[in-house]
């Protein structure tokens, strides 16, 4: 969430730079700051009318050992009126506040400098590729045929157990996929994240501290009885860890990642681009997390990035990284690079990973604050990325790695798979 300051501050400043994810945010920051000037006004009468009141209180008791009775009730009278207004001003800064909060909550993260412009994924910047392309027969076959060949997912059964998008994993598809979030979270934990176990529900709370509620409400699974949400990502429990939390500034660089299922009801379309393991309700992720000091989360973002290309490039797998334009981004990103695999059957770019700087648009929800050496309270920096997530990682070493023996495991796999081949 933006702060009250910056819109006070600078509010040209901020619906500038909002144009650059295409939002137009001038009636809402109008209105905000309408809503503020009118909380202040009412707060100003207020301090005013309760300094009167403590006045009239005093005099009361004075003018009643005068002898003054008549002066003295209409004073009474005066200090009812007074607390009666009192209590009106006390209402209106509520109802101001509320509405004032409602339409913060409708803002998104503002973009950095260096994010570019453009309206959808055409317009996402390329900023390396990396990887060596396969070259695969003319008789290759994509993920989801080769996933019935070798009997290693049941795309039918899902549908019959749940819906669309809900597959079931057998044999050597099951074990692919222990292999490959045991591998993930080795290969993160070595490099200092400690690893989560978090609950695959959350409450409201959680969900608006990581920026998940109100904006996404509808891609979410609602479990009505209890109130709460089936996760879309590790991201939102293991950043709410630290909701209403005070660090220090000792405990900084904070690094988690954390093994889930995730759950998101916005795969519901049809064609091509969502066959097989392209787009799915449930699937797998392993994410990293980091909490950082707002001076050093560049250069944690740069960390993260070069983290999980490590980790695409040890899956032998031709990739990309792309840092996307405004329009393109998420609600609460400030900035993103994308990591997408190539899918030689399909021959396609499918996306694996975000990695995103949230910078304080986060902590301000959650309340994640730290103090200084003199003392003073900041907010601190959030950052999130997967690595990976299964589906289309796993599609790519479908695809990318068939041969006539069977589908190779790239060599940083074998040791967690148990065997050079799927066969």
């Amino acid at each position: 969430m933006l702060s009250l300051k910056l819109l006070r501050e600078a509010p040209e400043f901020v619906v500038e730079r909002l144009a650059v994810k295409n939002f137009d945010a001038k009636e809402i920051v109008d209105q905000i700051l309408d809503l503020d000037r009118s909380r202040r006004q009412y707060q100003t009468e207020l301090d005013q009318c309760l300094a009167q009141q403590k006045i009239q209180a005093k005099a009361i008791g004075a003018l009643m050992q005068q002898g003054k009775k008549e002066e003295a009730e209409a004073a009474k009278q005066a200090v009812s009126e007074m607390k009666n207004r009192s209590k009106e001003l006390e209402q209106l800064m509520q109802e101001s506040e509320a509405k004032q909060n409602d339409l913060l909550v409708r803002l998104p993260n503002l973009p950095v400098d260096i994010v570019p412009l453009g309206k959808t994924a055409e317009d996402n910047v390329v900023v390396r590729e990396g990887g060596v392309k396969t070259e695969l027969g003319e008789d290759a076959l994509p993920h989801w045929e080769l996933a019935r060949k070798f009997d290693l997912i049941d795309f039918d059964l899902g549908v019959k157990l749940t819906g669309a998008g809900f597959p079931v994993y057998k044999g050597q598809g099951a074990r692919i996929q222990r292999a490959l979030i045991a591998y993930f979270l080795d290969y993160n934990t070595r490099a200092g994240f400690q690893e989560i176990q978090p609950p695959l529900m959350v409450n409201e709370a959680s969900g608006f501290g990581t920026g998940q509620l109100p904006d996404k409400e509808g891609q979410m699974y609602h479990v009505t009885a209890d109130n709460f949400y089936l996760i879309p990502t590790a991201e939102v429990p293991v950043t709410n860890i630290y909701r209403d939390v005070i660090l220090a500034e000792s405990d900084f660089p904070i690094k988690m990642t954390a093994y889930t299922p995730c759950f998101r009801r916005e795969a519901g379309s049809y064609g091509k681009d969502v066959r097989g393991l392209n787009r799915l309700h449930q699937f797998d992720k392993v994410e990293i997390v980091q909490i950082a000091h707002p001076e050093a989360s560049a250069a944690a973002l740069d960390e993260m990035v070069a983290h999980v290309e490590g980790l695409v490039k040890s899956l032998e797998l031709p990739y990309r990284i792309l840092r996307l334009c405004g329009g393109d981004m998420s609600f609460t990103s400030a900035i993103t690079y994308d990591f997408e695999v190539y899918s030689e059957a399909q021959g396609r770019w499918l996306e694996v990973s975000s990695v995103s700087n949230f910078e304080s648009f986060q902590a301000n929800r959650l309340k994640l604050r730290y103090k200084d050496a003199n003392g003073k309270t900041h907010l601190a920096h959030t950052l999130n990325g997967s690595s990976l997530a299964l589906p289309r990682i796993l599609a790519a070493l479908l695809e990318n790695h068939q041969t006539e023996e069977g589908i190779r495991i790239p060599e940083a796999l074998r040791p967690y798979f148990g065997a050079d081949y799927i066969r």
